[in-house]
């Protein structure tokens, strides 16, 4: 029996096996592909490893497959056979162990409109005695690779999330993984997977806001073999009579077109999971905290606000600081009410300045100095005899207690009811040490608290729905799918020094869309790279997402006001184009231009954005050439720029758009047009409201 599932431009094929105990992949890419021999399979004779080892398994369990990799181990072995297939809407492929009783339907549900396949396990329990999952996978998939595999890959730490990473393995195996209770900083869950020479990418990214894991191994055959799922940290996972348990889905995605393709097969995802959120304006935000951190006076807020507005921001946030109780980091998480009595009357002052209004919040934290810990110091994760650690001098709450996600819920109702905040940043900096509960020392912590986060998540979609949320986690500590599918933007990283900036932004656009990056304007220095850079520079840089504004605007030059009113409006009139346009990098941070391109839904408009990142040619003072970029559009065309010069289509992709970099120009915005069409079509930018 063999199954195909339809994507856009795509088709992911399974067969069973003649011995009916697993599936395996038949073919994965273009449509059509699947009209032939598959590349996939084993055409040798099997020594010292079992047929499954060999063979392209869709998912086995550790005793069907016992060498070379398994997707799920339960305690005891498992061994299953196949128990029917049904085909209505999405696949759903049945398995059953007859002596264990365990069922495991494999789910293959294809996102309509994208390459994407989204994968998933129900897991059913229908024997006498509990089980015991020590590995809890979502999906295993192969690749085609011959020659070895290119694997790339997000990593880094706080301050340098999203670093592009890439490896050759000729053979054996590479491992990423969390245990900090969301995706952290060091790795981000999802891997791109290439033959050696190159070519067409496989791309795997786990929707888990909790711990998880990705292995990849090149197996005897040669073919690349990816496992992707939840860590069951702490663990096991157990699984009682009579219950079931759904792992979390896992996301594929092909391209023939290399990394560049893939990166556009998961921006059109992002947005399919946002439905018609991406559609919403991402208003130009200005954040407080770098001004002022702690120290928030209304007055002084207010002052910042003023000037804000009067370089076109449309969005005042104040981050951390504005509760009671949070003169520094040691006290006054939990006790979300606002320090000053006048804070009502001064959200209406920034309101009046024609600024929507924004608040920073960490619900999942506590201080030990708290009002919340004094009255409920079960609420926190803990085991009993043992000291608590603080991190960051807070607690982590316990969000799998039903009355903690009760208290959360109702903590965001009254603040988002009480003053008209349209702009939630919500962050998370302090991941679980005492991963217990006294009294349940069996409960899955991992799968309750991330079912808190979600559900509360859920309840400020449809109780708040004009909130836009942004996703914080010290950084760029939890940016899933799952997350991005019930936020609006992603905070990348804490660090906004420009030339560091511009790395991880590189970084994050391999795996998200521009739409959910918000960047900010700052005068602080990189943490590796503190060299200086111009305030177009800056600029520039945070425009290539969601533009934001983090500088402290009283020491700014009436120069420097003026040189950013007008960045602010030239970034309204590309705004729907960075956001809802096809978004690619042409040359990365590491070449002496940097470039990022974004052509609008109609084809009709270009936007690059560039960036000296390297020396100056030394020209005019000695012969030197242009810098170029070269661009990614139809050669048959012809373009011209808001200074009227033209350039065909040929010109630009062959030659390049032509860049001459100075000292003090160190960035630059063109703003291509094709000829022909409407002059006022780029002026692009929605009102926010």
């Amino acid at each position: 029996m063999t199954w195909t599932v339809p994507l856009a431009t795509t088709s992911y094929t399974v067969a069973l096996d003649p011995s009916s105990r697993w599936a395996e992949l038949v073919a994965w890419g273009p449509h059509g592909v699947e009209d032939g021999p598959s590349v996939f399979t084993n055409a040798g004779s099997v020594h010292f490893i079992t047929e499954a080892d060999a063979a392209p398994v869709e998912y086995a369990p550790l005793g069907l497959r016992p060498f070379s990799g398994a997707d799920v181990a339960v305690r005891g072995g498992s061994w299953w056979r196949f128990d029917g297939a049904v085909s209505d809407g999405f696949l759903r492929l049945a398995f059953v162990d007859e002596l264990t009783g365990l069922r495991a339907e494999l789910c293959y549900q294809p996102v309509p409109g994208t390459d994407v396949l989204t994968r998933w396990v129900e897991f059913s329990n229908g024997g006498a005695s509990t089980l015991e999952f020590d590995r809890l996978g979502s999906a295993g998939v192969c690749v085609p690779t011959v020659s070895g595999a290119r694997l790339t890959y997000l990593t880094g730490q706080w301050s340098q999330e999203f670093t592009r990473q890439s490896v050759a393995l000729p053979a054996g195996g590479f491992r990423m993984e969390s245990r900090f209770g969301v995706p952290g900083h060091a790795h981000v869950p999802w891997l791109a997977v290439q033959d050696a020479s190159g070519g067409p990418a496989y791309g795997v990214s786990v929707e888990w806001p909790g711990s998880w894991e990705i292995s990849a191994d090149v197996e005897p055959s040669g073919l690349t073999r990816v496992r992707a799922g939840r860590l069951p940290s702490p663990g096991p996972v157990l699984l009682e009579p009579g219950a079931s348990l759904t792992t979390p889905r896992v996301a594929l995605a092909s391209s023939v077109d290399g990394l560049e393709g893939l990166a556009s097969v998961w921006h059109d995802y992002d947005r399919v999971l946002a439905g018609s959120r991406w559609r919403r304006p991402r208003p130009v935000l200005y954040n407080s905290w770098e001004a002022t951190g702690f120290d928030v006076r209304s007055a002084h807020q207010l002052e910042l606000a003023k000037r804000a507005a009067g370089i076109g921001v449309e969005l005042f946030v104040v981050d951390d600081g504005w509760f009671t109780g949070r003169d520094d980091d040691t006290g006054g998480l939990g006790d979300w009410t606002p320090a000053e009595s006048s804070f009502g009357a001064f959200v209406s002052s920034v309101r009046e300045l024609g600024l929507e209004f924004g608040l920073w919040v960490e619900p999942e934290a506590v201080s030990p100095k708290s009002q919340l810990y004094a009255s409920h110091p079960d609420w926190v994760y803990r085991i009993d005899g043992r000291p608590l650690t603080l991190i960051r001098n807070q607690l982590l709450l316990d969000l799998g207690l039903p009355e903690v996600v009760s208290f959360v819920k109702s903590t965001l109702d009254s603040l988002l009811s009480t003053y008209p905040i349209s702009y939630l940043k919500w962050d998370m900096n302090r991941p679980p040490t005492e991963r217990g509960r006294p009294g349940a020392p069996f409960a899955d912590l991992d799968a309750e608290h991330v079912a808190g986060y979600l559900a509360v998540l859920d309840h400020l979609r449809v109780a708040h729905p004009h909130v836009t949320i942004e996703a914080c986690a010290g950084g760029g500590g939890r940016t899933d799918l799952a997350t991005v599918a019930r936020t609006d933007v992603v905070w990348p990283s804490d660090n906004t020094g420009p030339l560091d900036r511009l790395a991880i932004q590189d970084g994050f656009l391999l795996m998200h869309a521009p739409h959910l990056m918000s960047s900010w304007v700052t005068d602080a220095p990189g943490v590796f790279d503190p060299r200086p850079r111009s305030l177009r520079f800056r600029f520039v840089t945070a425009m290539a997402g969601v533009l934001g504004i983090g500088a402290d605007l009283s020491k700014w030059s009436d120069a420097q006001h003026a040189e950013a009113a007008s960045l602010v409006s030239l970034y309204k009139q590309i705004r729907n184009v960075i956001h809802h346009g096809a978004a690619r990098v042409i040359h990365g941070p590491a070449e002496p231009t940097a470039a990022t391109q974004y052509t609008s839904e109609d084809g009709d408009t270009v936007v690059v954005l560039a960036w000296n990142t390297g020396a100056l040619t030394g020209a005019p003072l000695v012969p030197g050439r242009s810098s170029r970029v070269r661009l990614s559009v139809d050669p048959d065309s012809s373009y011209v720029d808001s200074a009227g010069n033209r350039y065909s289509g040929a010109h630009l992709k062959h030659a390049g758009l032509p860049f001459d970099w100075t000292a003090d120009h160190d960035a630059d915005v063109v703003i291509l047009r094709l000829q022909g069409s409407e002059t006022g079509s780029t002026n692009v930018g929605d009102p926010v409201g």
